[in-house]
């Protein structure tokens, strides 16, 4: 079995606030991934941590009375504390205050600064201390305001050592040609690119005018310069290796991926690949740039009162629910809108209906024909079709994985779900039951064995649900058992079924209480002019703009069974991942006329269920007497352009 290191990084978490939903997603992303490797046999190392030095947390402590490290220390191990009840599965939290680290920081300077790559200025720009950046003045909003927060900046003019950013622009470019998926998903690497193209400047990497921070190396006698705080963040990835010390962990490298959000993706794609190289160390197999989570549309920030805590979600519905909406919930790469709503949805219907009854109609029937025990008959016999569908299902798990589709990863185990239940209803054993009591073992035990499969697969994504699932069918979640089952595709031999309470009861109403909401209240505010069409039936142009409407490719077409107008299309609109459109087009096209067409996508509608698939957008179209005719660019045009 392979034995191949493989390093999983979340970023780390910065200070200046306590965990909010964010975090918590990118972490169990990153835990989830950690969990598969491990499955799968590889030797698995994730780290977490916390970010805190900088000018942000020095001011932040101050306005509280406390040193930056006693205000660090509170902070931190809130993001602790909050992973381990989560039971994140974390190999290492690092601290930028940890000695190791900062020692392991001035030795990488030190070699930047020996081989030529850091020199000495002096720097006159615009910062922004909320994101520890300089901005140019084109880049400037309103001539003073950061581009990326909003908030005023700086004129700030000091003495600085900087890092030779410029001479890695044709390396990078090489880099990201060379290796399509260093940056994932796709779409990003794509603004990466046009970013680098434009044209790199040498980045300014150490500060004078506040002292939370790491210090240069002390034989280079600069006292008053401490390390840009992003230089000293994004080097936690080696140092938590070892590395400027006993290098005890350095095989881990290099990372088999970064997790990150978005907005901290040219940190993780531009300046950190451009320090390894500058270091003479390899570049991480893959950087994965998440999207943001929502609420009500609306980016989450304190000042709006409109955050998600949590830790009140995992109170009120569970850590396992917790975890499937959120890798189920939103394509990687994507913004995701969080609603209670929704992650009821997803526990009664996913969780309830498609997993868990399954189990239970196992169980009961397993228990009332054969008193639960049970050996592989006629399985291969009886179910070979399903028994394939399964195996090449399985067999495109692990690409989903690693190329970040966690979402894909779980709709294809509820396919196989969905077989299940299938089975179930063609076969009618509550009937066949008098007639032919050995074809329904078989069924039964074709259930159970597909029951194994999903708990092992879905193990890294829900872990306390997988082991209940095993406990029930008498098998043990392991590399053994993963590769036995899964890998070599064998079944289940004599084997005695165990009843288990439910999974997921249904839920009836809302669970948050009232006192611990899942959203902070919004301040109190006069209430919006309600936004209508006027008496002449005309509207504005921002009202307009409200619907975004894009050009879309069909890249599949696939007819929806029981219905005569469905069909089901994947259509590319230049998104990480093709939308699923449900559309009742049927009846005046052919299948073949819609393959690799362009269609006009509305992309930002609400997702909804027809015929039990979840329609993503919607197509338009023009319908009279004559029929109906779908609304097409007149010439073909870039995948993903807005129609305006």
């Amino acid at each position: 079995m392979s034995c191949k290191k493989t390093y999983i990084t979340t970023p780390i978490y910065y200070v200046n606030d306590v965990a909010h939903i964010g975090h918590s997603y990118t972490t169990v992303i990153a835990d989830a991934i950690a969990r598969y490797s491990d499955l799968i046999g590889y030797d698995t190392f994730l780290l977490t941590g916390t970010d805190e030095h900088g000018q942000k947390i020095e001011q932040s402590a101050e306005k509280r009375g406390k040193t930056p490290k006693e205000y660090a220390d509170e902070i931190s191990k809130t993001f602790q504390d909050l992973w381990d009840d989560f039971g994140i599965r974390y190999d290492h939290f690092i601290r930028t205050t940890d000695e190791s680290h900062k020692k392991g920081v001035q030795f990488a300077f030190k070699k930047m600064f020996d081989k030529g790559d850091i020199y000495k200025d002096v720097y006159s720009g615009n910062y922004c201390v909320s994101c520890e950046t300089f901005f140019t003045d084109s880049q400037l909003i309103d001539g003073t305001a950061c581009p990326d927060c909003g908030k005023e900046t700086s004129t700030l003019e000091e003495e600085s050592y900087f890092f030779r950013l410029s001479d890695y622009q044709d390396r990078l470019l090489k880099h990201y040609e060379d290796n399509p998926n260093f940056i994932l998903p796709p779409a990003k690497r794509n603004e990466i690119i046009s970013f680098v193209e434009g044209g790199l400047k040498d980045l300014s990497i150490t500060r004078t005018t506040f002292d939370w921070g790491v210090k240069l190396p002390e034989e280079m006698g600069e006292e008053k310069h401490i390390m840009y705080v992003w230089l000293d963040a994004l080097l936690n990835y080696i140092t938590a290796l070892g590395y400027g010390g006993d290098n005890e962990k350095m095989d881990y490298w290099p990372a088999k991926l970064h997790l990150v959000g978005k907005d901290i993706l040219r940190f993780h794609s531009i300046y950190w690949p451009a320090f390894l190289m500058s270091l003479d160390l390899p570049l991480p197999d893959h950087i994965g740039a998440h999207g943001w989570w929502t609420r009500d549309g609306q980016k989450m920030s304190k000042s709006l009162g409109n955050v998600v805590k949590p830790r009140e979600v995992v109170d009120a519905y569970g850590l396992e629910a917790f975890r499937y909406f959120m890798l189920r919930e939103v394509p990687f790469g994507g913004d995701g809108d969080f609603s209670e709503k929704a992650l009821i949805s997803r526990i009664n219907g996913d969780l309830g209906n498609d997993l868990g009854n399954l189990l239970n109609r196992l169980i009961g029937m397993s228990g009332k024909y054969f008193g639960g025990t049970f050996d592989s008959v006629r399985v291969d016999e009886l179910f070979q079709d399903e028994l394939t569908k399964i195996g090449g299902i399985e067999a495109k798990l692990n690409d989903y994985i690693y190329n970040m589709q966690t979402h894909r990863y779980l709709e294809d185990l509820w396919r196989i779900l969905t077989i299940g239940n299938v089975a179930i209803q063609k076969n009618e054993p509550w009937a066949k039951i008098k007639t032919d009591p050995d074809e329904v073992k078989a069924l039964l035990t074709f259930i159970a064995n597909l029951l194994s499969k999903v708990a092992i697969s879905i193990s890294p994504v829900m872990p306390e649900t997988a082991k209940k699932m095993a406990e029930s069918l008498g098998i043990e979640i392991n590399r053994e058992t993963y590769q036995k089952f899964i890998v070599n595709g064998e079944l289940l031999n004599s084997f005695t079924v165990k009843k288990i309470p439910a999974l997921f009861p249904k839920v009836e109403e809302p669970l948050m209480k009232s006192d611990t909401p899942v959203i902070e209240e919004k301040p109190k505010s006069e209430p919006k002019k309600k936004t209508t069409v006027s008496e002449d039936g005309l509207i504005t142009i921002d009202k307009f703009f409200e619907t975004t409407i894009k050009i879309g490719t069909i890249i599949e077409v696939e007819e929806v069974k029981k219905s005569k107008k469905l069909y089901r299309l994947m259509v590319d609109v230049g998104e990480a991942e093709p939308r699923q459109v449900v559309a009742g087009i049927r009846e005046f096209y052919k299948a073949e006329e819609l393959q690799d067409s362009q269609v006009c996508v509305v992309a930002n509608l609400k997702p909804a269920k027809l015929m039990g698939l979840l329609s993503e957008g919607m197509l338009l179209a023009a319908k009279d007497e004559s029929g109906l005719s779908l609304i097409r660019p007149e010439h073909k045009r870039e995948i993903g352009t807005n129609i305006s």
